[in-house]
């Protein structure tokens, strides 16, 4: 065997190959057993070789060996069968690589993604909207197991359910309604809304109603989620598999009734205000309400006027505003007039209202910070407020007016709540609940109150943890989220996924918004994320990707440090830290929404880790196909597309769209 220099690397030569040069060309090295290279005359290092090679004689040359101008020796050749001309063949020293074979596919063409969306809410729809417009080829299934969208807005019918947010504002950033008949929209309307985004949009062919996902199993040696899948009506069961999971059941959608004892006892009306039935008559009636959220707050303000006797049971308590960013709110219906419908046919007219309105849920994140003036007079206004609406009863403001800060808690509006807590036919009682009897509910200190129906306005498994197994490589996310578990919150890297659990993404889960700014806005800016993530994961023969756990453990580090400053680390009992006061803060974003949606705007792909398709383990190998797009073997493409007039460039984005390549 011997070896040539050829443009500064060594190369290996047949020893038999018979190479013609001028001998002053030719420099005697020898490579010692460490792999030092050294002149064999004077024992001048030179660079180093790869490996180790003995004895070798190094031709330098000017010409090839068939005469050609070149530097690279020849070891062998290959006749071109359409040329004729017989190609060099060299036998290269660095590095040393297993020859593989091309994947036949074009660049341009992604493979299809199997993706499945685990719930038709507001987030379930707009990923059936946006995905698809955004990610070629993407195979999309949504489970929901109701029978239609809507999510918690087809649930939740109890009296007065509506949203504590201007209609305007709750809805999709790209397809407005004009028509709108409240300020303040009723439940009802908000469904009807998000179902005609559906049908205008084209999502209903994706879904899959009456259709409960029970079950997410990882096949890391397939790289697909298996999903068990059941029918909610026959109970039939079928397992499904997914290249991608997202999982977009929304924080409030596992309702679940308070566990006090003796409550299967109750021989009277128990139902959650998230199962309500429209059936029962309420005139009249001795009632209960357990709990004072934002449905709470609703059914007391809309049930007082009809029974005979409401009790109110709360255990926090918590402030009660005007609205969000401050816009009035009424008991009563708030409808447009006709002249004001009629000024939004006008573009422009409307945009301006539209950006006016929404512009002041941008700016209120100063409240939200410890010891600062903003939250002070927040404080301040709200004290006043409430004062004015229990002057009826004043004594019960001792009791309403928390130890908190405003924005520990989420604050909630409850229009008519407090004037209804201090009318006659309402007991608000702060005395812990004891145990339910057949006829009623008994409080620790020893009354008992009969009541003909009882309606539990006490949330949903508020703690995020999934409410059904998720399992990847032995381990059960339930198991490492819950509050006794080997993490004991949702740990997850910016709110997008959690390291372990590859091809699962979280859509409006743990940390998923700011305190600021809007949901839909908020939806919309994830699902975009994602969309780059999938592209990324179709076109480059990713098999699977996963958060890095110290990325995973830097974001919350961060996260700890940031909620630190806001009141949000006060000793409140919230949604925002799994209902227990002291608890880790992920139910928000650490930040505001201005601050995420910049976040969120390009991934950090240094942050995640990957497994491909290829069984060479060359990362390349399916992604760059056959060298060729698909696109360019049409003699009929237009591959100047780049070219526009000059006056329609945006320097900013030229060559920066990824569906124009």
């Amino acid at each position: 065997m011997a070896a040539a220099v050829a443009n500064g690397h060594i190369v290996e030569t047949l020893a038999e190959e018979k190479i013609e040069v001028s001998a002053e060309k030719i420099a005697e090295v020898t490579v010692t057993e460490a792999g030092n290279a050294v002149d064999a005359g004077d024992g001048t290092a030179l660079d180093p070789a790869p490996a180790p090679v003995l004895n070798l004689a190094v031709p330098i040359l000017d010409t090839a060996p068939n005469g050609q101008p070149g530097n690279v020796p020849e070891v062998g050749a290959e006749t071109n069968p359409t040329s004729g001309i017989a190609a060099p063949r060299v036998a290269y020293k660095y590095p040393i690589l297993e020859p593989i074979n091309l994947v036949e596919r074009f660049i341009d063409e992604p493979r299809p993604l199997r993706v499945a969306v685990i719930g038709g809410g507001l987030s379930g729809i707009l990923a059936g909207i946006l995905l698809p417009a955004k990610v070629p080829a993407i195979q999309l299934t949504i489970y929901e197991k109701n029978e239609d969208f809507g999510g918690t807005w087809f649930e939740n019918v109890y009296p007065g359910v509506r949203c504590d947010i201007p209609s305007h504002v709750y809805q999709a950033t790209f397809s407005p309604n004009l028509n709108w008949t409240d300020q303040f929209s009723p439940g009802v309307e908000i469904r009807d809304y998000w179902q005609t985004q559906a049908r205008k949009y084209d999502v209903y062919k994706y879904a899959k109603f009456g259709q409960k996902v029970e079950d997410a199993a990882w096949d890391a040696q397939q790289g697909v989620w298996n999903l068990i899948v059941q029918n909610v009506k026959t109970g039939e069961k079928v397992v499904e598999p997914a290249d991608f999971v997202i999982t977009a059941v929304g924080r409030f959608n596992a309702w679940k009734l308070p566990d006090y004892p003796g409550i299967d006892e109750y021989k009277g009306i128990l139902r959650h205000a998230s199962h309500w039935d429209p059936s029962f008559d309420v005139a009249g009636k001795k009632v209960a309400v357990i709990g004072n959220g934002a449905s709470g707050l609703q059914l007391v303000a809309n049930l007082q006027k009809q029974v005979e006797r409401l009790d109110h049971y709360v255990r926090n308590r918590t402030w009660i505003a005007t609205s969000w960013a401050g816009d009035e709110r009424t008991f009563g219906p708030q409808p447009y007039t006709e002249e004001q419908k009629k000024s939004f046919e006008n573009p422009d007219a409307y945009l301006a209202f539209r950006k006016e309105l929404e512009n002041k849920y941008w700016h209120r994140f100063g409240t939200f910070f410890k010891g600062t003036k903003e939250n002070a007079e927040l404080r301040e206004r709200f004290v006043e407020i409430m004062k004015k609406r229990v002057a009826k009863k004043p004594e019960i403001l001792q009791d309403i007016i928390p130890d908190f800060s405003p924005n520990c808690r989420r604050l909630t509006p409850g229009p008519g709540y407090l004037e209804a807590i201090t009318e006659d036919n309402v007991d608000y009682i702060r005395s812990p609940i004891k145990r339910f009897t057949e006829t009623g509910i008994e409080t620790v200190d020893g009354v008992h109150r009969k009541i003909d129906a009882v309606f539990c306005a006490t949330g949903a498994n508020v703690d995020m943890v999934p409410a059904f197994p998720i399992r990847a490589h032995g381990k059960d996310l339930r198991d490492l989220w819950k509050h006794d578990g080997e993490y004991g919150f949702p740990y997850t890297y910016l709110g997008l996924a959690t390291p372990g659990f590859p091809n699962l993404v979280f859509l409006g889960g743990p940390f998923g918004s700011g305190p600021s700014g809007t949901v839909p806005h908020s939806t919309e800016n994830q699902i975009a994320y994602y969309a780059k993530v999938l592209r990324k994961v179709a076109r480059e023969g990713i098999k699977s990707i996963t958060p890095s756990g110290k990325a995973a453990d830097d974001f919350v580090q961060y996260a700890d440090a940031f909620f630190e400053r806001t009141v949000l680390s006060e000793g409140c009992s919230s949604w925002y830290n799994g209902g227990r006061p002291g608890a880790r803060i992920h139910g928000l974003w650490p930040g505001s929404s201005g601050h995420v949606t910049a976040i969120r705007r390009e991934p950090r792909w240094e942050d995640w880790e990957y497994e491909y398709l290829s069984d060479t383990g060359n990362r390349f190998s399916w992604y760059f196909g056959n060298g060729w797009t698909r696109k360019e073997t049409d003699p009929n493409s237009d591959m100047t597309n780049y070219l526009t007039r000059p006056d329609e460039v945006d320097l900013r984005t030229l060559h920066e769209s990824w569906w124009n390549v």
